[in-house]
């Protein structure tokens, strides 16, 4: 377990110890353990930590700020600049189990830390724990597949598996989404789905409407896409349509890409009428909705999905396993009007030629036993009495809840900056998410998603209690 404590500097060496704080900085920002925006401990805390003064402090910051390794940020404190990383670095030479863990800063490190992490040590998990899934369906549908060479032996259809294809059309339509097989693609999840949206339906310089807060990887592939974020309040009834339709007014959005039900991060389900004055906003401005439900197998099939109330006209669905098959399965799907879905199908061709048509078939072999829906009722009623245990150990450390939590996640108000928590949390050997990561300008804040599976431990709660009363006592960073 990491403890998080650095190794002393040395004070009869010759180079001063401003310069060998400096230095050590300097090597974590070149290795990319300390990733652009990260923001360096306070001048207090840092000073504490390595037992110098804060004019040390002070004089080391001030040497990599010269460096053009940080930058100072008014009221805030020192934060990492964007910098090329050189070929080669240090990093290759040293075994992994011995570099220091870094809390979180963007969306690429809290996915490394995910697959780096233990699940039952890891509050800020985006999945379900390993132990909740269910192996054995997964290895009856591919032993039912073992002598099936002909699915086996090809590459299958570029649009999917059709046995899955018919086997996603009547899942939608028990969501009352009506959409025939012809209307479904099978992508490599749901994250591959969203990116072919991404390429064929959008342009560099687009402005795109997205939840804030929200999901960062989608910040993330947007902003690589070139494409301007105009970022929307999720509040628990869905988005603030007022912002919206001023946005919408302003910029002229191509599109909107919003979760309906229970939100990642905060586990808010749109409302019906929320629901309905959204989509006629989107009529009223010309803009494509794209509906992730990604999490829509841990939700009850009567809340109101956008796809249903549209009938596939202006919104495009996604849906994907990942969340409660398995990871390890990347199959997901998207359905959309026929006239879509030609440029997204070669986009598909284009990427990788098809997808597997092996898993694809197993997993409508799950689908059409109906052992996937009796699993996922399973994971609902655990994840109930979950969040029941969760809210009264949060409660007995007196935390708050910013709504209450559904679903896999909640969105916990824990009094302090997130990101200044999330470093001891994970110095004690506990994964957090801090809030910042799930907004599209950063800002910081005092929310944090928890993983309402991953988050049992009492110990955890009694450590985050001991952080921010920790955190608390000290002054805020200058």
């Amino acid at each position: 377990m990491p403890t998080g404590t650095p190794s002393p500097l040395q004070r009869d060496a010759s180079q001063p110890l401003a310069g060998q704080l400096a230095e050590r900085y300097a090597q974590r920002i070149r290795e990319r353990l300390l990733l652009p925006g990260a923001r360096l401990p306070s001048v207090r805390d840092c000073a504490r930590q390595h037992g110098v003064s804060p004019h040390t402090v002070v004089a080391a910051y001030d040497q990599l700020q010269a460096a053009g390794l940080v930058e100072a940020r008014r009221q805030r404190g020192f934060f990492v600049r964007e910098t090329r990383p050189p070929a080669t670095t240090a990093r290759a030479a040293r075994p992994a189990s011995a570099l220091p863990r870094q809390a979180p800063v963007d969306a690429t490190a809290l996915i490394r830390g995910m697959f780096e992490a233990d699940a039952a040590r890891s509050p800020g998990l985006g999945t379900l724990p390993a132990d909740w899934l269910d192996p054995t369906l997964l290895q009856s549908a591919l032993r039912r597949l073992s002598s099936d060479t002909a699915v086996q032996m090809s590459y299958g259809d570029p649009s999917g598996d059709e046995r899955l294809r018919v086997a996603l059309s009547q899942r939608l339509a028990d969501l009352g989404i009506h959409a025939g097989p012809a209307q479904i693609l099978t992508t490599n999840g749901a994250t591959h789905a969203l990116d072919l949206l991404i390429r064929t339906q959008l342009q560099p310089g687009d402005a795109v409407l997205v939840d804030d807060p929200g999901w960062s990887v989608i910040f993330a592939r947007l902003t690589q896409a070139g494409i301007r974020l105009l970022p929307v309040p999720r509040g628990p009834a869905g988005p603030d349509l007022a912002v919206l339709a001023a946005l919408a007014a302003q910029h002229a959005p191509r599109a909107y890409l919003t979760v309906s039900v229970l939100h990642n991060p905060t586990g808010h389900s749109l409302d019906l009428a929320t629901a309905h004055q959204l989509l006629r906003l989107a009529d009223e401005h010309d803009f494509l909705v794209i509906e992730d439900d990604s999490y829509g197998f841990l939700a009850p099939e009567h809340l109101p999905r956008l796809a249903a109330l549209d009938g596939l006209r202006r919104v495009v669905y996604v849906g994907g396993f990942s969340k409660v098959l398995t990871p390890a399965w990347r199959v997901g799907y998207l359905a959309a009007a026929p006239e879509r879905l030609t440029a997204l199908t070669d986009t598909k061709l284009l990427d990788g030629l098809t997808s597997s048509p092996v898993l694809e078939r197993a997993v409508a072999l799950c689908l059409e036993q109906g052992r996937l829906r009796r699993h996922a009722q399973r994971l609902r009623e655990r994840l109930g009495a979950a969040r029941q245990r969760v809210a009264a150990l949060a409660a007995r450390q007196g935390f708050q809840w910013a709504t209450p939590p559904d679903g896999l996640f909640g969105w916990l108000d824990t009094g302090v900056d997130t990101e200044r928590l999330a470093q001891p949390l994970l110095d004690a050997g506990w994964l957090t998410a801090p809030g910042a990561l799930f907004s599209a300008t950063r800002r910081p804040g005092s929310l944090m998603r928890v993983n309402m599976a991953t988050s049992l431990d009492p110990a955890f709660w009694r450590q985050l209690r001991a952080c921010v009363d920790e955190l608390q006592r000290r002054p805020a960073p200058g």
